[in-house]
C-alpha cells in the first residue's frame, strides 16, 4: 500500500470515526496537565525555603507554627479583600497557623506602590497593622490612600518613602514573581500549602482542609 493510500485510508477513518480525535484530544490534555502538575510539586520541593522560609517575606499568625500557609495577594484584588477576614479567622481558630505573605502586585502602578509600603512598614515593624488596614479601607488603594493609611496607623511616613526605595523591596516583590511563574500562578490570591496550591477566594472550611491535610504530611 502506497503512503498516499494510508493517509487516505487514516483521513477517511477519522471522517467516519470524529470521536476518535476527541478522545485522543482529551488524552493529550490529560497528560498536559499530569506533566503540569509534576512540574510544579518539583518546583514545590526545590523552592520550599522560597516560599515558605524567605526572610524577606513578612510573616503572621505563629512565628513558630508547625504548618505554614503561604497567600500571593495584591492589595487591589477584591477577592484577596474578601477572603483577608476568612484567613485571620483561620489563624485565630489555629494557634498553630504560620502565614508567610507573598507581596504580588499585579494589577498596576497602585497595587505595586502599595506593596513597596507594606513590606516598608515591616523595617519599621508595623506590617501587620498596615496590612490590615490597606484591606479595611474597602477600595482600591492608590498613593494618596496608602500614605494616608500609613499616616494613620502611626507610620513614619518620610522614612517610608525613603525605605520603599530600598533595593531589597523590588528584590523581594520580583522574587515573589519569579516564583508565581514557577508554581503556575496565574491570579490572586493564591495559597500554598503543603505540597498543594489553591487559587482563588476560599471559604474557612476549605481553608481549614487544606491546613490539615499539610500537617497531616508532617506525621
Amino acid at each position: 500500500m502506497s503512503q498516499d493510500q494510508i493517509d487516505q485510508r487514516i483521513h477517511d477513518y477519522i471522517l467516519a470515526h470524529p470521536e476518535v480525535l476527541v478522545q485522543a484530544l482529551q488524552s493529550l490534555d490529560q497528560r498536559q496537565r499530569e506533566a503540569e502538575a509534576a512540574q510544579v510539586k518539583a518546583v514545590l520541593a526545590s523552592r520550599a525555603d522560597d516560599i515558605f522560609r524567605d526572610k524577606q517575606s513578612p510573616v503572621g499568625g505563629n512565628a513558630q507554627g508547625n504548618v505554614t500557609m503561604a497567600e500571593f495577594f495584591d492589595y487591589n484584588c477584591p477577592y484577596c479583600r474578601q477572603v483577608a477576614p476568612i484567613m485571620a479567622q483561620a489563624a485565630a481558630n489555629d494557634p498553630q497557623l504560620r502565614i508567610v505573605y507573598k507581596e504580588f502586585p499585579i494589577l498596576g502602578p497602585d497595587s505595586v506602590f502599595a506593596a513597596k509600603a507594606a513590606l516598608a512598614a515591616q523595617m519599621q515593624g508595623k506590617y501587620a497593622e498596615f496590612h490590615k488596614a490597606l484591606y479595611d479601607a474597602k477600595s482600591r488603594v492608590n498613593e494618596t490612600i496608602v500614605l494616608r493609611i500609613a499616616a494613620e496607623v502611626g507610620l513614619d511616613v518620610p522614612r517610608l518613602k525613603t525605605d520603599m526605595q530600598h533595593p531589597d523591596i523590588q528584590a523581594a516583590i520580583d522574587q515573589n514573581a519569579k516564583l508565581a511563574q514557577a508554581l503556575k500562578i496565574a491570579g490572586t490570591p493564591t495559597f500554598v500549602v503543603g505540597d498543594q496550591i489553591f487559587q482563588g477566594a476560599t471559604d474557612l472550611a476549605p481553608m481549614k482542609k487544606l491546613i490539615g491535610q499539610a500537617r497531616a504530611l508532617k506525621k
